[in-house]
Order: structure tokens, then sequence, then C-alpha cells
């Protein structure tokens, strides 16, 4: 299966700080791989390495070129959204779509308008007048008309209500994503495209932290939800990580024995966030 980014102790400094520190990544073609880590964790960082918006340390290909050399030939096949809108405010929404066809060769104007007509976004609206969701429906509008390889998102649904969100990522799906085409999603909000996933990685203090498909974390992980008297039980079977909710306490596993756990209470496939904050808590270790 070919590669759309293959990283090879890729590094990111910041004078002495390393944001991003020596990652291995491989991001293969056709699949919808979530970028996930806190605050400060180096996402941000990686992504401009990824976009050719910076310089780097070690190697880096994507779709088979060089960021730092190649951008401008990469982004024929890159598109990008970012946490905050980066559409003129002064332009009008028949402006942008006018300029994108005249400087982008695989942009196709009629399936644009035809996505906004199922909007309340209008060709005489200017940028400025629309609301911040409908400023993220016009975006991703102009990049599912570009027939690009890969599609990077940071923190793309960043401020906008449910409605708006659930939307942006029914339509990501149903209108742009296929086996041709690669995501990369960067995301604080990851229950809410846990089940688009179907690759995760996670990144703490520059270091990749866990790095496998979602089909790994139902094979690999498990909790398990004790009963009062088998508490010290679980716990002698060495968990990753414990918590408690509503007075029960829930151990997470990797690699465990099923059979051994069920007589000892509820078993239960982790979420990726439950599986976030046990990795972040042991250290980027589960």
């Amino acid at each position: 299966m070919t590669n759309v980014i293959e990283a090879r102790g890729l590094t990111k400094r910041y004078g002495k700080y390393k944001a991003v520190d020596s990652i291995d990544l491989e991001v293969p073609a056709g699949r919808i791989v979530g970028l996930i880590g806190p605050n400060g964790a180096g996402k941000t960082s990686a992504l401009k390495a990824i976009l050719g918006l910076t310089n780097f340390e070690g190697e880096l290909k994507v779709l088979g070129k060089d960021p730092s050399r190649d951008r401008a030939a990469l982004m024929e096949d890159v598109c990008f959204i970012a946490d905050v809108a980066v559409l003129p405010r002064w332009a009008r929404v028949w402006q942008l779509l006018e300029f994108t066809e005249k400087i982008h060769p695989r942009f196709r104007r009629e399936k644009c308008e035809a996505y906004l007509k199922t909007t309340k976004v209008r060709m005489d609206h200017r940028v400025k007048q629309l609301s911040k969701g409908m400023v993220a429906q016009l975006h991703l509008a102009i990049v599912m008309a570009i027939d690009v390889r890969l599609l990077v998102l940071d923190e793309p649904t960043l401020g906008l209500d449910i409605l708006y969100r659930k939307q942006f990522y029914t339509n990501l799906l149903n209108d742009y994503f296929d086996e041709q085409r690669s995501i990369l999603i960067t995301t604080h909000q990851v229950e809410e495209v846990e089940h688009i996933l179907s690759d995760l990685v996670f990144i703490q203090e520059g270091k990749i932290a866990l790095d496998c498909t979602m089909d790994d974390v139902q094979e690999r992980y498990i909790e398990l939800m004790a009963t009062p008297e088998t508490i010290e039980a679980a716990r002698a079977l060495n968990p990753l990580f414990e918590r408690v909710l509503f007075g029960r306490h829930i151990f997470l596993y990797e690699n465990a024995d099923r059979a051994k756990l069920s007589a000892l209470g509820e078993l239960h496939t982790p979420s990726v966030a439950d599986l976030f904050v046990a990795t972040m808590s042991n250290g980027g270790e589960a």
C-alpha cells in the first residue's frame, strides 16, 4: 500500500526546544487518520512541516515529495483547512470561486456551487457577512471541489455548534472521502471524529505515544468495570490505567485475557477519549 506521508526522525526545533522530537510516521493512502494530542504536544508543528510551512530536520516525504523543496507542486495534490478562517473577509463568495478556478486546475466550480446550494451561503455574500459555521461550509465546499489526494484538517470545527460540526463531518464522508484520498485530522473533539477514523496517532511532548489502527484498538485494549468485591483482583492483573466513575472502578488493559477479565465485571471497548486520557496520564505509554 502506498503511503501518502512518510516521516523518519522528523524533528522541529524552536531554539533548544523540540516541538517535534524524532518521530516516525506513516499515513497510508485511503485512510482517515486522527492526530490527537494535548495543547503544546507538537501537532501543529508536525502539520506545518507536512504542509511545507516550516523547516525541519529528518526525512519527510508527502506524496513522494519533500515539502520544504517541492511545496508548490505538492499543493496541487494537498488541501488544508485551519482552525481559523483564512478566507478574505472583504471578498464575495463568487469572487472566491472565480479566483480558485483561475489558480487551481483541479477545481470543479459546478461541484462547489451544487454543494453551496444546500447551505444558506449565497454567491453575493461577503465572507464578513457569514457566521463562523457558514464560513466553514464555504471553505469545505471549495476544498471538496478540488480533486486532491490529501486533505489536512487542523481543528476544522473549532467554535462551531454541534449541528454544524455533525454536518461538516457528514459532508466530508459523503461528498469527499474515497479510497483514493487520505485525510489527516487534528482535533480536541475526539468523540465526534472517533466513528470516522481508520487510524489513530497520539502525540505527547513531541513524541508519538500511540500509533495504531482503530481495528487494533478494539483488539488490543479492553476496559473492565469491576464490581466492588473484584477491585483488588482487577488491580492484580496490571492494568494500564484506573479511573473511578460514579463510584465504579474502571480498569484499562492491553492484550489481556478477556475470559479472565469477564469474571470480574463488565467489559467494554474503550473510547478514543478514554484511551487518550490513559495514555497521557501514563506518560505516553499505552
